[in-house]
């Protein structure tokens, strides 16, 4: 591996997810956003976590370190074909939960809304607070 693919791993390791979104967009992908809106519980990721795909089921970020990321692409994709948000819910009483490996004993939510062009990440941190 050269260094400049040891740098491109390490800066995409820190790089926010709303800022790799700007950049598929900008390469004309279509890109969907998934969002922890809510936790209660014991959670795999903290509210406000961040997943961006593309319509090819690319991916960057994470919603919940692994168990239930299958299906929130799933989801984004359909966001993406539909143009519709959806609100996920995923815990140890919903029979999906288990299905895709939500086992923590916590609630998580997810909100996933397709992104239309450069502004529609921006808007989207000013409208939930977080970046």
């Amino acid at each position: 591996m050269s260094d400049g693919a040891k740098l491109d791993m390490e800066d995409t390791k820190s790089a926010d997810p709303l800022a790799i979104a700007q950049g598929w967009l900008r390469d004309g992908q279509h890109v969907a956003l998934a969002t922890v809106v809510h936790t209660w519980g014991s959670s795999p990721r903290p509210l406000g976590s961040r997943l961006v795909v593309d319509q090819d089921g690319r991916m960057f970020g994470s919603v919940s370190g692994g168990c239930v990321e299958q299906a929130v692409v799933f989801e984004a994709i359909e966001a993406i074909k539909t143009g519709q948000a959806k609100r996920l819910s995923f815990g140890v009483s919903d029979e999906m939960a288990w299905d895709v490996g939500l086992t923590c004993g916590g609630q998580l939510d997810v909100f996933v809304e397709p992104l239309h062009g450069l502004n529609s990440a921006e808007t989207t941190t000013k409208k939930t607070g977080t970046a």
